[in-house]
């Protein structure tokens, strides 16, 4: 059933009983499996997968909701598994934007004004309540689910089951409750072209800020003043300080530091009892 006024691009299949609005736009060559649901307000781009039983452009389940023309964005050669779920946007942001070659898998939910930038993962059972953005290259295990205004960083990657409550920094693996460093992702770094000596200048940032030291801005004020400048350096300290800026409703603090123990490297430890 797809309604006259939508949009489809060539060489785009819609398969039988699957449900199209008028109010949208897809791409070409995508492919909309049988009984998924395209509604209106969704605006989809080249080579997507919709598989059956998901649902794009459902209004928000938020009660604050006043029928505003949002909007549900899918950038392009993004795969939606069956039956996942993602929302319009409300009027703090008046959308919800999944960005090029994310793949969602099945029974994710996407809620409103949430950005998912390009090439992220969420695995099986992913729940994302609203106003969350994900930096590109993330990764979520499944089952895992992020409270409201979270912030995950570029490169990451967290445990399956997770209760992310607070923000998750760029390039570290994430995992226990509640959520916690647990060491840099060498390996997905190394799988997106970061060299050795990057990774290595990432660890040394992160065994300052989550290894060492209990204070964070006391790990921050070392970051600064003891390890050389890198772009890897700027990028963490950019995210993290804009974290613990402030605790306002939408700003959810920094994850907890590493739960364990970790030989110190370039950032000496200077405490009287290691």
């Amino acid at each position: 059933m797809v309604h006259p006024d939508a949009v489809i691009g060539d060489g785009t299949v819609v398969e039988a009983f699957a449900h199209i609005g008028g109010d949208v736009v897809i791409g070409k060559n995508c492919w909309i499996g049988p009984h998924a649901v395209i509604m209106d307000g969704t605006r989809m781009g080249d080579n997507c997968k919709v598989f059956p039983g998901a649902v794009v452009g459902a209004i928000p389940q938020d009660l604050k909701f006043n029928n505003e023309k949002s909007v549900v964005i899918i950038g392009n050669n993004v795969t939606i598994r069956e039956c996942c779920t993602i929302n319009r946007g409300t009027k703090d942001l008046m959308r919800t934007e999944v960005m090029d070659n994310c793949l969602l898998m099945a029974y994710v939910h996407v809620a409103h004004d949430c950005v998912i930038h390009p090439n992220c993962i969420l695995a099986n059972n992913v729940t994302l309540a609203g106003h969350i953005e994900i930096m590109e290259y993330a990764i979520l295990g499944g089952m895992t689910a992020v409270h409201q205004f979270v912030k995950i960083g570029e490169h990451a990657m967290i445990g399956g089951v997770a209760k992310v409550r607070k923000d998750v920094p760029p390039f570290v693996k994430a995992d226990r409750d509640p959520l916690s460093y647990v060491g840099v992702n060498s390996i997905g770094l190394s799988r997106r072209g970061f060299t050795t000596e990057q990774i290595e200048r990432i660890k040394d940032v992160y065994r300052c800020l989550f290894v060492l030291e209990n204070n964070l801005r006391f790990g921050i004020r070392r970051v600064e003043e003891e390890l050389p400048d890198s772009p890897e350096k700027t990028r963490i300290l950019e995210f993290v300080k804009a974290s613990i800026a402030n605790h306002s409703p939408r700003r959810r603090g920094l994850m907890r530091g590493f739960r364990g123990r970790e030989e110190p490297n370039n950032c000496k430890d200077t405490r009287a009892n290691p």
